[in-house]
């Protein structure tokens, strides 16, 4: 599976597909062995569906992974950064789950999509770096602060009052239990369906609606509790 494994990641969220990141330092993995269906070799890359795009990764088919990431980058990066508040963290933690990815590729078995199958992988790694790193639950850099919004017309006032209800939310979020949260990141900022939350999170719809219900219930009350 030929890869360069430098895959970049936006410093920003704010940036465009050109945006610079950090780059991944090469490592050595073990090619996994050819399965699944067949790609064609005359195709080129850009063509392919998810399936035979993967198919071309375990035919070792040079820059097929990388277009993967290419695909997925941004809203794995955002996801990441919905579970940390920061974008030094979240860029790691998106390289993490690419890495993770391109060495598991051979799990792939295409009873989801390859989104679902990275937001699962992605859920799973920020969960843990949560569950290690503690000091997390201080959110202070914004994704959303600065869009929509026309910072010609707002006043300093103004944003200062955005800001601060931005960082209260982000805060509250961070103290939702782990199920809770990975929940109302995926429906409310990631806009997935219950379905693909459920298959994401490995539970069922009813779980998913219910972890919703209670999600924004604690949230009110960590907000509340700040008024």
């Amino acid at each position: 599976m030929a890869s360069s494994l430098a895959w970049t990641l936006p410093a920003s969220p704010l940036q465009g597909a050109g945006g610079s990141g950090r780059a991944l330092p090469g490592r050595h993995i073990e090619e996994p062995a050819s399965q699944g269906p067949m790609a064609s070799a005359d195709a080129p890359l850009v063509d392919l569906d998810e399936r035979a795009l993967v198919a071309a990764c375990l035919e070792n088919r040079a820059g097929a992974f990388d277009l993967i990431v290419e695909r997925h980058r941004h809203t794995v990066y955002q996801l990441c950064y919905r579970f940390v508040g920061n974008h030094e963290d979240a860029s790691d933690l998106s390289q993490d789950v690419f890495l993770r990815a391109y060495r598991g590729i051979r799990t792939f078995r295409g009873q989801s999509t390859v989104a679902t199958w990275l937001y699962r992988i992605g859920v799973n790694v920020c969960l843990n770096r949560l569950s290690a790193k503690t000091t997390l639950g201080t959110l202070t850099e914004s994704m959303d602060d600065r869009q929509f919004v026309d910072e010609r017309v707002e006043s300093a006032s103004d944003r200062m009052l955005r800001e601060e209800r931005g960082a209260r939310v982000r805060a509250a979020i961070a103290r939702l239990p782990p199920k809770q949260r990975a929940t109302l990141i995926l429906r409310t900022y990631q806009e997935l369906s219950h379905q693909e939350i459920a298959d994401v999170l490995g539970g069922s719809v009813g779980a998913v609606k219910a972890n919703f219900f209670h999600a924004l219930e604690n949230l009110k009350k960590l907000l509340g509790e700040e008024v």
